[in-house]
Order: structure tokens, then sequence, then C-alpha cells
């Protein structure tokens, strides 16, 4: 099925087709990567903006 269409792709059709394929790999490794998050990061990145004295929190770097 596939093989007919790839048949019928003229050059720029390829670079249509390529473009549409690392746009989908792209925001699925995204996805992946968001749901691998620890909750503890996320909340430390997002309580960031908020603090008030001039001295940060430790980071504590995200181990895998």
């Amino acid at each position: 099925m596939f093989s007919q269409y790839l048949d019928k792709f003229s050059g720029g059709q390829i670079y249509l087709i390529s473009s549409l394929g690392i746009f989908f790999v792209f925001f699925i490794v995204v996805t992946i990567l968001m749901f691998r998050l620890k909750k503890t990061h996320v909340n430390y990145m997002s309580d960031l903006p908020l603090e008030d004295d001039n001295t940060p929190k430790p980071f504590k770097p995200l181990q895998s």
C-alpha cells in the first residue's frame, strides 16, 4: 500500500513527507521526556519566579 504512494512521489513531496516525519518524531520525543520529568524538579522550576529573597534554593541536579 505504501509502496504505491512512494512510487508516485516527486522530488518536492519527499521533502514534505520527511519534514512531517521529523515534526512527529520531535514531538513524540518531547512528550516522552515530559512524562519522565520528576515532580520535584517541576515544582522547583515552577517556584523559581516566585522567590523573593536573593538566595536561591540549592539546586539538586536531576538523576536519571
